[in-house]
């Protein structure tokens, strides 16, 4: 399904070069969970933003299927995480404005569907992730925990093929992020591929493989022992 081959990511200012990629090979398979680990600073956020081409690489490839995406322009680009991933986030990226349910329906911002389709994918992703008695609500009258099913809702109301977690449970208590991670764990039961960057050994644990980063590079790879 994804095949870097050799990425790297440099950023430059006018007086410092810093590579927060080296040359990464990496193959993620359709129906995977894997779980991305490291201390901070080492790459981990830039590889999932290059997973999700919000951050181009600087060298290397990025195929999914086969697709060679450096070949797409930004409009090509943006169709196709619309149409292919969903993001997941630490702080949730709720609009305060508007409801959940409005906030759920962002995720088909750039879809074609009919009005009657998309309250239809609405209503199954809030029930999915338990959070539909809360359509009408606003973000600050839930919990933390509510919000991020809230957030995990919208991230997989297009059916995405791809769901990019970035510190999913980052700002959970323990029983709410319990909660999140058999949410995705349920989700990638049910075929989702997932990659999730974490901090917690127990929350990588119920990924499917683990990948330990360091300085920029992958520097171990254990598939889950069953």
């Amino acid at each position: 399904m994804i095949r870097l081959e050799n990425i790297q990511r440099r950023y430059r200012s006018d007086e410092v070069e810093t590579t927060a990629l080296h040359d990464i090979d990496l193959i993620v398979e359709a129906g995977e969970f894997v779980a991305v680990m490291g201390p901070s600073g080492c790459g981990k956020s830039t590889l999932l933003n290059t997973l999700g081409t919000v951050d181009r690489p600087t060298g290397g490839r990025y195929l999914f299927g086969d697709r060679d995406l450096a070949r797409l322009d930004e409009a090509a680009l943006a169709r196709f995480r619309a149409d292919t991933l969903g993001f997941v986030f630490q702080s949730f990226n709720l609009i305060d404005e508007l409801t959940i349910e409005e906030n759920v329906a962002l995720g088909l911002a750039y879809r074609r569907d009919g009005s009657g389709q998309r309250r239809e994918r609405v209503a199954a992703a809030m029930d999915r992730v338990g959070i539909a008695h809360r359509a009408r609500h606003y973000p600050h009258q839930l919990s933390g925990g509510q919000q991020q099913r809230a957030a995990i809702a919208r991230a997989i109301v297009g059916d995405p093929k791809l769901i990019l977690a970035d510190e999913p449970t980052g700002n959970l208590d323990t029983e709410n992020g319990a909660q999140v991670m058999n949410i995705l764990a349920g989700l990638n039961e049910g075929g989702a591929t997932i990659v999730m960057v974490t901090h917690s050994p127990s929350h990588a644990d119920m990924a499917k493989r683990r990948i330990d980063m360091l300085d920029g590079r992958i520097v171990a790879s254990a598939a889950r022992a069953i």
